[in-house]
């Protein structure tokens, strides 16, 4: 049966879509597994089928790249490698077409501007998220969340503090340009601070999560939270030094 004029088999619409921005300065897959494991804990279920935009800007040294092994090692972490930017040499842009990736103009992957920056994980520099860092002090607004926060379920508070009245269950994830306060039980994933600000704080009544987050610097808890801290309230901050930056969990006294 043929189709009337405002029917069609097939329309073109816009969409914002979340696209993982990851940032290389290295493309042997083993050397990333290491970086990744370290990272994310080894944890296979950080993402969740996100597409993925493969920035080479920062790679200095124009090695071979297998593909099939860096897309592998992509695909084991639930990432879905979609297209490629930041390689000028035709032979690597003949490798991605090869494999089925589009090739994006420009140095920098075009990550949507309303995108969750979860969507940024530099492997260049483990601890830093691509992109401008956010000044200490600069959120003006802050988004409040009454209801509970469920697994599946993502919040992201663009340019903001987030605040969570009635806390998160596991599975479910929390972004904030600026600080977090969860004043009921943190059991999911909680990233602050995630344009760049290091001066960014999780500050939770009831800590239980299974990862936390201050600009791009990562702590995975796949054994568990410390019973020093479990169920206790803490703040979450950067410790930074001339060497490296790692997440320090110190109790909170609120009494």
């Amino acid at each position: 049966m043929p189709h009337s004029a405002s029917s069609r088999s097939i329309e073109f619409h816009n969409m914002n879509l979340g696209v993982v921005h990851v940032l290389l300065d290295r493309v042997d897959p083993a050397g990333l597994a290491d970086e990744l494991h370290k990272m994310l804990g080894g944890r296979p279920d950080t993402f969740d089928q996100e597409p993925v935009i493969l920035d080479f800007s920062a790679l200095e040294t124009r090695e071979s790249i297998d593909w099939n092994g860096l897309l592998s090692l992509l695909r084991r972490y639930r990432l879905q490698p979609i297209g490629v930017c930041g390689l000028a040499d035709e032979t690597y842009l003949a490798g991605a077409r090869r494999i089925g990736l589009a090739v994006l103009d420009g140095a920098s992957a075009p990550v949507e501007k309303h995108s969750p920056p979860r969507a940024t994980v530099p492997l260049a520099t483990t601890g830093e998220i691509s992109g401008a860092a956010t000044a200490s002090g600069s959120m003006t607004n802050t988004l409040y969340i009454e209801r509970f926060v469920r697994s599946g379920q993502q919040i992201y508070a663009q340019g903001s503090d987030l605040v969570l009245l009635a806390g998160i269950s596991p599975g479910s994830e929390v972004i904030a340009d600026g600080n977090i306060h969860c004043f009921g039980p943190l059991a999911g994933r909680a990233l602050a601070g995630a344009r760049g600000d290091t001066n960014a704080r999780i500050i939770a009544t009831c800590f239980g999560p299974e990862l936390v987050a201050i600009a791009g610097v990562y702590r995975t808890f796949e054994r568990g939270v410390p019973a020093s801290i479990a169920g206790q309230a803490v703040v979450v901050r950067m410790k930074s030094s001339a060497k490296n930056q790692s997440i320090v969990i110190e109790p909170l006294q609120i009494n």
